[in-house]
């Protein structure tokens, strides 16, 4: 690899297997360790692409594992959909597919082997006490029963496993140093007593080991050479490091940590996520206005758009905040390169060419992606009546408008002809109902390269003969608030309550009758669109809006 493309944890992994270094003559060897207790967000992904990107550099290999240490709101669920969104972005672990409480005989053998070390020990202490003999800055922590005898230490872990104390009646604490400036190390709890019923192991276990114990026994007896972490664990590295010395595990990883990504216009706190789906404001993890992978997917995200994302905010150690628009920007640039160009009228008003014969229908040829010299060209049919935006039409035009109003410029029908606006049909409420319009049969193409020059817009149509009906979903910000986690804002009540339009009886071309998911088109002057995963049917096509056109990112 270049200088110029290392970050600082390829320039970390550069000195392990350089000759002599930690890991000289090894392959890197990375994992993912997502806790089944949600579905991933892009928040996750970051560290995904890092983990998996990491070892697809160096040759090396990326394991997943799932983080199910706490059994609390674990569900096979979420396991199914973090390997679906992992295999979406492009990723794969081959055979070497995890679960945290696989290794929980093992880790329980190492707790013994810490205990008969002198190192470990159960501790009596409530919780309440726990707090208050935790000590500050100046006072170092106080635990009566540090000096416990290793045998009662060992016979009190055995009966904490057989279930016979209530939970909250005994932990077991490492015995680093109660006087340590990192908290972490002032003899953390190693082992916690849980009666709550794990997916996988059952009631097995009512024993449960902390994270910050399990988590380096695990990297060292699946091989890990590198633990790539989130920047919230560097104060719990020494902690990482002291298990791994102090156990007889076969290796020794080292952990290296990266600041999280943060996002605005979100939150991205799957405890502040599941709330959000299991108190109804959002329709499930899959709504499309959730940062969840899923959501993202459904919306419209496509695997190309994150990872580009991703990659180019960087890995870095300080944290920061991504602005939503640059998201958004990654996914215009792909799909401005892939998507299939359609026309969809949104909010449909009739158009009658009064001069253009009746019952003729002709057929134009229209590109389907100008940036995209292999797309080539479809067939659109074009006939007296049609459908247009009502927005580009109005009885008493507002100044600089360009579009239909009577007696206005000539217009542009994309790919078609040239028409001028000859005036409307009202209903008895004084609503449009019809514009009339008269054309030029010697501009069809409608292509402004052919030297005329016309003072109007050109405007998108579907025919209203050949075309099909869909249900559009038009999505904003589920946030009204730029930074809707902050510590003193309720992110509920930072809901935007304009996060979502549907419209129905849009028209679309007769062409897309026939599309389903994933498929993704431009939809002209609205947006990109995808076909909607869940709702959409032959008989009720649904599209979302994945992105506007108008890029609001400040390149």
């Amino acid at each position: 690899m270049e200088d110029t493309s290392k970050n600082f944890i390829e320039n970390f992994i550069d000195e392990d297997i350089a000759e002599g270094g930690r890991f000289a003559g090894m392959k890197v060897h990375t994992r993912f360790p997502p806790e089944p207790n949600g579905y991933l967000h892009i928040g996750h992904c970051k560290a995904l692409i890092i983990d998996f990107g990491t070892a697809e550099k160096y040759g090396g290999l990326c394991n997943l594992r799932m983080d199910d240490t706490n059994p609390a709101k674990e569900d096979t669920e979420y396991v199914d959909a973090i390997q679906e969104d992992i295999h979406w972005l492009g990723f794969d672990w081959g055979d070497r597919f995890f679960y945290g409480s696989d290794y929980f005989e093992q880790t329980y053998e190492f707790a013994i082997e810490l205990i008969k070390k002198g190192l470990a020990y159960v501790c009596e202490l409530s919780p309440e006490q726990f707090k208050e003999y935790r000590g500050d800055t100046t006072k170092p922590a106080i635990s009566p029963y540090r000096d416990r005898p290793i045998e009662e230490s060992l016979d009190l872990f055995e009966r904490m496993k057989n279930g016979e104390f209530p939970e909250g009646k005994y932990t077991l604490r490492a015995k680093i140093d109660l006087a340590s400036g990192n908290f972490n190390m002032r003899d953390p709890v190693l082992y916690r007593i849980r009666y709550i019923e794990h997916h996988r192991q059952g009631t097995k276990w009512c024993i449960f080991p902390m994270y910050d114990f399990a988590h380096p026994i695990q990297d060292a007896l699946e091989g890990i050479t590198h633990s790539l972490c989130s920047l919230e664990y560097e104060d719990h590295r020494p902690l990482y490091d002291w298990v791994i010395n102090n156990v007889s595990v076969p290796s020794k990883p080292r952990q290296i940590e990266f600041a999280r990504l943060g996002i605005n216009y979100t939150v991205l706190s799957k405890r502040k996520l599941r709330r959000l789906v299991e108190e109804g404001y959002v329709s499930g993890w899959d709504d499309p206005r959730m940062p969840t992978l899923c959501g993202l997917r459904r919306r419209g995200y496509t695997p190309a758009s994150i990872r580009n994302f991703c990659e180019r905010i960087g890995v870095n150690k300080v944290p920061s905040t991504v602005e939503f628009p640059f998201l958004e920007h990654c996914l215009r640039e792909d799909l401005n390169d892939h998507a299939p160009r359609a026309m969809a009228v949104l909010r449909p008003v009739k158009l009658t060419i009064v001069n253009y014969p009746e019952g003729v229908s002709e057929e134009l040829e229209i590109e389907n992606n100008p940036n995209d010299p292999d797309a080539g060209t479809r067939k659109v049919s074009f006939s007296r009546e049609l459908y247009i935006e009502a927005e580009d039409f109005l009885e008493t035009p507002i100044p600089k408008y360009k579009r239909l109003y009577p007696d206005g410029p000539e217009c542009r029908l994309k790919g078609a002809y040239l028409i001028k606006c000859l005036g409307c049909v009202k209903d008895e409420n004084g609503n449009v109902t019809e514009i009339l319009a008269s054309y030029d049969p010697e501009s069809r193409g409608g292509d402004p390269a052919d030297g005329r020059k016309i003072k109007g817009a050109t405007i998108h149509w579907v025919d209203a003969a050949n075309c099909c009906d869909a249900e559009i979903r038009l999505y904003g910000n589920l946030f009204s608030d730029s930074d809707p986690d902050a510590a003193d804002k309720d992110y509920l009540s930072c809901l935007n309550p304009d996060s979502l339009e549907i419209l129905q009886n849009c028209k679309l071309e007769k062409m897309l009758e026939s599309a389903v998911a994933p498929a993704q088109y431009q939809f002209l002057r609205s947006g990109y669109f995808c076909v909607d995963s869940k709702d959409s049917t032959p008989e009720h096509l649904v599209f979302n809006r994945a992105v506007s056109l108008k890029d609001g990112f400040k390149k």
